[in-house]
């Protein structure tokens, strides 16, 4: 299961990059962090159930913020 947060760390920072190239400075600073996180969190060895919740909390967090932003912040 670490394994696949480094994976996740591999495809932010690919995000990040293509992000970078296009001018999008924000969105790539935002990816660049995740990654750094997911890079950590991938070498600590935590449990798989810890893994799965950490997870899960994470996309609660980023689809919370995207519905928010979405709807309360993009111009119709």
């Amino acid at each position: 299961m670490a394994r696949m947060y480094r994976v996740l760390g591999f495809w932010t920072l690919v995000i990040g990059l293509m992000a970078l190239a296009g001018h999008m400075i924000p969105m790539a600073l935002i990816f660049f962090f995740q990654t750094a996180v997911f890079v950590v969190l991938g070498y600590m060895n935590l449990t798989e159930r810890t893994y799965i919740v950490m997870f899960w909390a994470y996309m609660l967090i980023s689809f919370t913020g995207f519905t928010y932003w979405s709807v309360f912040h993009m111009e119709l």
